[in-house]
């Protein structure tokens, strides 16, 4: 475990840099770590972020085939919000743990 820093706030987070409590996690701390990522957020991405959250708190595990069935987002525009890695992405964005499908 390792501490960062983000908004002002120290948060607790993996090695990985994914937080350990959701808990600790506020929208600026999400958009931090979006430009650590070189993400600009936007509504969408926001709208995504939230499902996460949503699932996450659900128990529901989480994969990219499942996001595009979700409604929110397809799998391609998923791709285009969170280029290069978008389930890793957009979960540690979210405050969630590393998606067990994320290698």
């Amino acid at each position: 475990m390792i501490e960062k820093t983000y908004a002002g706030t120290a948060v607790a987070c993996t090695d990985e840099g994914y937080l350990q409590e959701l808990a600790q996690w506020n929208k600026s701390i999400g958009t931090e770590i979006a430009k650590e990522e070189s993400i600009d957020m936007t509504p969408k991405h926001w709208e995504v972020i939230s499902y996460l959250q949503d699932q996450n708190k659900k128990g529901t595990a989480l994969t990219i085939r499942s996001i595009g069935k979700s409604g929110v987002v397809s799998i391609k525009e998923f791709y285009e919000l969170f280029p290069e890695g978008p389930l890793k992405k957009a979960s540690r964005i979210a405050g969630i743990p590393k998606p067990v499908s994320c290698i």
